[in-house]
């Protein structure tokens, strides 16, 4: 039987693929799944950029993937990138009760918020996503700069 630890690199890893789809499409390299009992429901990746949709966040993506669900309680969403206060507002809104970040150094996003409305978050400083988004940051500051709205 796998470790919490295990599982939750695991799914990081799925997220990180996400983020790589999402890179390789010309955009924002950012991913998530959402996961409930071990098992991915929801798969997305910022697609702001290829689909000219201001909201497409990578977390908004798996959620909008995983469909309608009768409850988001017992779900997890694992992360390549702290959710910002859209993605933080949507995750409380629909009672999401865990929430693993593999890097907050490129974006503080608002882990506090959701910490403060119930929601377990564990950070992993995931070196790989952290240097992934740095890179797209420097090459791309335009595209950085609109996705968190500065």
């Amino acid at each position: 039987m796998p470790t919490q630890d295990e599982l939750d690199h695991r799914f990081l890893d799925a997220a990180y693929e996400e983020a790589q789809i999402g890179l390789s499409e010309g955009g924002i390299p950012i991913g998530s799944v959402l996961v409930r009992n071990g098992e991915i429901i929801g798969r997305g990746h910022n697609r702001r950029v290829q689909k000219g949709d201001p909201i497409l966040h990578g977390e908004m993506d798996a959620i909008q993937n995983a469909g309608r669900q009768k409850s988001y309680r017992d779900v997890t969403c694992y992360t390549t990138l702290s959710p910002c206060m859209m993605c933080t507002g949507t995750i409380i809104q629909f009672g999401i009760s865990r929430v693993v970040v593999a890097e907050s150094r490129n974006f503080k996003g608002f882990q506090d918020v959701l910490s403060l409305a119930g929601v377990d978050v564990t950070d992993y400083h995931d070196g790989r996503c952290e240097h992934m988004m740095a890179k797209f940051i420097e090459e791309h500051p335009e595209l950085w700069n609109e996705d968190i709205g500065e």
